[in-house]
């Protein structure tokens, strides 16, 4: 029901005798528990909240009903005294202008019930009022009132210190003895993340029943004490009660890492014959799918008679949780069979083993999104993250623009989900929003936000914007120092990775493996040997932590890079572990930059064992043969890729504009501006050539004439969208992504372009970043 306000205070003025209609006992209630709410936060921040209340006292009509005596208004002066006294004075003032003094009214009669000691006092007098005040409002009407305005304000489960305000004006006022008061306190309390203070009101119950041990169970499960919710459960059946179908789900939740009480339980229910309550049974598919049972999962949702969307949600949840991806997927098509739609936690439910599979599931779950028939936040974040989480970072974009257009508000978890895909897309405005987005809204301090923005600068290249968000962090755990130190690494400021290495452990954080592995790789890609030889003795000897496979590549890659390819293959020899393509992989990479043939050959042998239909590995023998001039090998390599049907993967280029990500591969013709694009890129190579350009054309892999070799090289897709963006924008960096390593030649033309047109250019290849700037690489041509 509503309310009826006065548009201002001289409509009463004028018309003494007209009147607005008198607020009901049930609204007056609701409006002033949100009142009393505003008055009782001690934040300052709600001051506006607290005046508003007043103005809104003010507007209403309030002073033509009985409800001036009321003892609401005591406890509105017991909390905002001196706010309320003012008004109240104000209010008398009003009276005596608008009611001729001869004509006594009911309104004065209203009035005079209020103790005229407010009217005059200040804050100081006004406890003492209300206290002698609400002494003499005993009756069952008035403590019915109080009770239904505490109860309501502490429905809305106010912040944990007005809540513990609402508290001590329910002792001031005797109602810590009521049942209602105190089960509404508890939930309130656990709501705040505050079980201890429940669990004080739950023992100042004087008669509890069954109904306050399940609030009491609830509050630790709540908030993940499950052992203590296990306690009071014990002491519950100790003290004579019976749980109920209420008792058993929660206590069954509290379970999830204790199979044997667990199955105590279920025996428990067996008997009172309880397995077959919806929500029971639901309580226990749910635990046995977390203790890993799944076959007694199964087996209790089959038993399940009435099985609702949670019963199969639960389920869904115990295959995904042990990573059982296609029996999840497979219990939601037999759901679906039965007549039972999935909702958005169908989706969440899946999402624990929902990386890295095939795109028939992919597409699956993307199907299942589309036929909500509700998409909720929670539904939209889940399919954000499956695109995240299996390498499909433009869908994801796709998806949370049209999120945006739909009017469907991220919160923090949607930010933290697609800045990574903005990363690594090197779609850095489009990053940048979503910061301005997260700042307005106010969703930090958030670790996991604030660890995914410094990953998305650093991923475009903006190490000083990586920075600025990792110094304003106000809690910062190895994660975040990790991603900083990734971010120098991959920029090739290996001595800036191992000063804030350093101060990491300075900090009193001990570093952990993914720790190692970034400050390994800063020293790989900066040639700093020494250090990276320190670090890994310091990694195992320090914090006795066990090298893992990618430890070992790193360490590899470490020595190759700095030339010590006979040092790298006897580490390989003696590693405790057998190595992976990885470490091949990387031994290779030293032997083609080095030259070194007959180590080479044995990496590749061992890499086309391991690896047969990784395409990349090729190239690389390719590569070997063909900086050696040995076509007739180069000729076989590649009619073996034939044979077994490899092909090489294509070179993608990637850059951003106007929130659209434009993608390039060699010889790309079907770019819109690809006509302008080539003519562009003609008239740049023959200014290059005047600065002494000479295509470098080891780069091309084929026994061909050198000019077939020069144009070849002069299309690949990095050189493409280079021109692309100088074609598109002025003087902003031009910040392009490669999905393969950049090639010496489109490497040397970079540079030499950054010269020519005055601008930055910022690559991004698998390996690190390069800022090409004034004709110089960031990466000192080492790479």
């Amino acid at each position: 029901m509503g309310l009826s306000y006065c548009s201002s205070p001289d409509r009463h003025s004028s018309s003494p005798n007209q009147s607005c209609p008198v607020p009901t006992p049930k609204a007056s209630t609701s409006l002033f528990s949100g009142l009393f709410l505003a008055t009782l936060s001690p934040s300052s921040s709600l001051t506006v909240s607290r005046h508003s209340g007043l103005r809104c006292l003010t507007s209403l009509s309030v002073w033509h009903s009985p409800f001036w005596t009321q003892p609401l208004v005591a406890l509105c002066v017991l909390t905002v005294s001196s706010a309320v006294a003012a008004f109240l004075r104000s209010l008398r003032r009003r009276q005596n202008q608008t009611e001729p003094a001869s004509s006594p009214s009911p309104f004065r009669n209203q009035l005079a019930c209020v103790p005229w000691i407010v009217l005059v006092s200040g804050a100081n007098e006004a406890p003492t009022f209300v206290s002698s005040k609400i002494k003499t409002l005993s009756s069952p009407q008035t403590r019915f009132f109080y009770e239904e305005l505490l109860g309501k304000a502490l429905d809305q489960y106010p912040d944990i210190k007005t809540l513990k305000s609402v508290h001590s004006k329910i002792y001031y006022l005797s109602f810590h003895d009521n049942p209602s008061i105190g089960i509404k306190l508890m939930r309130a309390y656990a709501a705040c993340g505050e079980p201890l203070f429940a669990r004080k009101v739950f023992d100042e119950i004087p008669e509890r029943n069954v109904v306050f041990y399940n609030v009491m169970i609830r509050s630790y499960v709540n908030n993940h004490w499950f052992d203590d919710a296990l306690h009071v459960f014990k002491a519950m059946v100790n003290g004579g009660f019976s749980p109920d179908h209420y008792t058993y789900p929660c206590v069954l939740k509290a379970c999830s890492d204790n199979l044997s009480f667990g199955l105590q339980l279920h025996g428990a229910l067996l008997k009172v014959r309880l397995d077959s309550n919806v929500f029971v049974g639901n309580g226990l598919i749910a635990m046995y799918g977390k203790c890993g049972c799944l076959l007694e999962a199964r087996r209790a949702l089959d038993e399940v008679p009435s099985r609702d969307v949670v019963s199969w949600n639960s389920m869904v949840a115990g295959y995904a949780q042990n990573m059982q991806f296609d029996d999840a997927l497979e219990v939601c098509r037999e759901m679906e069979a039965l007549k039972q739609k999935p909702d958005a936690g169908t989706l969440a439910s899946l999402m624990p083993a929902v990386s890295n599979t095939s795109s028939n599931n992919v597409l699956y779950v993307r199907d299942m999104f589309m036929n909500l028939d509700k998409k909720s936040l929670v539904s939209w974040n889940v399919m954000i993250a499956t695109y995240m989480k299996n390498s499909m970072p433009s869908k994801a974009v796709e998806l949370y623009l049209e999120m945006e257009k739909t009017g469907v508000e991220p919160d923090a978890i949607t930010c933290a989900s697609v800045l990574p895909a903005c990363g690594d897309l090197s779609a850095l405005l489009l990053g940048r929003r979503i910061h301005e987005y997260v700042d307005w809204k106010k969703l930090c301090p958030n670790l996991l936000l604030e660890n995914a923005l410094i990953d998305m600068y650093a991923r475009c290249g903006c190490l000083d914007d990586a920075r600025k968000v990792f110094d304003r962090m106000k809690l910062r755990d190895v994660a975040s120092w990790t991603s900083l130190i990734s971010a120098y690494a991959m920029a090739g400021q290996g001595c800036n990775a191992v000063e804030l290495f350093t101060e990491m452990q300075n900090s009193g954080l001990s570093p952990d493996s993914i720790a190692f592995v970034a400050i390994l790789s800063a020293c790989s890609h900066s040639g700093l040997l020494d250090e990276g030889k320190i670090y890994f003795k310091q990694m195992t000897e320090k914090y006795n932590l066990t090298p893992r496979i990618e430890h070992f590549a790193c360490y590899v890659d470490l020595l190759g890079r700095a030339g010590q390819v006979d040092e790298a293959y006897n580490f390989i020899k003696q590693m405790p572990v057998e190595p992976n393509e990885r470490v091949w992989g990387a031994l290779l990479s030293s032997c083609r930059v080095y030259s070194n043939m007959d180590i080479g050959l044995l990496a590749a042998d061992n890499l086309l064992q391991l690896a047969p239909e990784q395409s990349g590995y090729y190239v690389l023998l390719s590569n070997i043969y063909a900086k050696a001039g040995r076509w007739k090998e180069v000729t076989a390599v590649r009619s073996l890729m034939k044979r077994r049907r490899i092909r090489k993967t294509p070179g993608i280029s990637n850059v951003e504009l106007n929130n659209q990500v434009h993608t390039f591969l060699a010889g790309d013709t079907l770019h819109p501006q690809s006509k302008e694009i080539y003519e562009e890129l003609g008239v740049l190579v023959g200014k290059m050539k005047e600065l002494g350009y000479v295509p470098e054309t080891d780069s091309a892999l084929h026994d061909v004439e050198e000019e077939d070799k020069e144009c070849h090289l002069a299309v690949h897709s990095e050189k493409l969208a280079i021109v692309f963006a100088l074609l598109n924008t002025q003087n902003s960096p031009i910040r392009i992504t490669k999905n393969l390593r950049v090639c010496g030649d489109c490497h040397i033309a970079a540079k030499l372009i950054s010269k020519i047109a005055g601008r930055e250019i910022v690559v991004r290849d698998t390996n690190r970043f390069h800022h090409f700037k004034d004709g110089i690489c960031s990466c000192g041509d080492y790479w």
